[in-house]
């Protein structure tokens, strides 16, 4: 069922407004954190009016089911794909989204910029890091970036903007926050600019911590 346009309005401003809260705490403007609609669980209703709201940056992770949205709307969005990108899906991904965000190996790094090349674009990327060593989580670990980031720098299609990480699910901050800290130092070392960092549960410490990006889901579509 279609999610109404009142409540779509009602749950971004909170969001926002939290997002501007959070950030005044971390000594920085609201618009220096963007907000990324992950709207995977949506249609193209609900993406128009969060368009109509100023949110133009979606992100999807399940090909098939996103190319008719990135049909629909097209380039009045920014386009993310999230999650982890299969090797032979990777030239749809190419040909489709504006940037991969979820980078996390050298044979996925040579696939995305074999078809770069072929589709004649400067494709910026992401590089996913696993700064909590869980084994359920994706990315790259903390002292394998410098290699990974090497190689992509190597590339000529391809341009790293930045770092992404997920936090562990669980509401201890105590846990939470060394994460997302650990990030930001990453990216600041590596002199990367994008930090993608937390989700509904979590983007205030997130941005507390420094993220410019929050991929927020849940807390737009769900009461």
């Amino acid at each position: 069922m279609a999610i109404s346009r009142n409540t779509i309005e009602r749950k971004l401003s909170d969001i926002r407004e939290r997002i501007a809260a959070a950030a005044e705490r971390s000594g920085r403007a609201s618009d220096a954190v963007t907000l990324v609609a992950v709207t995977k669980t949506v249609g193209v209703e609900e993406m128009r009016m969060l368009l109509d709201f100023g949110v133009t940056h979606f992100a999807e992770n399940r090909l098939p089911d996103c190319l008719p949205k990135i049909e629909a709307i097209g380039n009045a969005a920014s386009w993310h794909f999230i999650g982890n990108l299969q090797r032979r899906k990777v030239r749809d991904a190419v040909g489709y989204f504006d940037r991969i965000d979820a980078v996390d190996r050298a044979s996925l790094v040579d696939e995305l910029e074999k078809r770069a090349e072929q589709a004649e674009r400067e494709l910026p990327i992401l590089l996913e890091v696993n700064v909590s060593g869980e084994e359920s989580k994706s990315g790259v670990s903390p002292e394998e970036l410098p290699l990974l980031l090497d190689h992509v720098n190597a590339q000529l299609h391809l341009k790293a903007l930045g770092l992404l990480t997920m936090a562990p699910f669980t509401d201890n901050w105590a846990v939470v926050r060394p994460v997302f800290a650990a990030l930001r130092e990453l990216a600041d070392a590596h002199g990367l600019p994008v930090r993608s960092m937390g989700m509904s549960n979590d983007f205030e410490l997130a941005i507390e911590e420094g993220a410019t990006e929050v991929r927020i889901g849940t807390s737009l579509f769900r009461d």
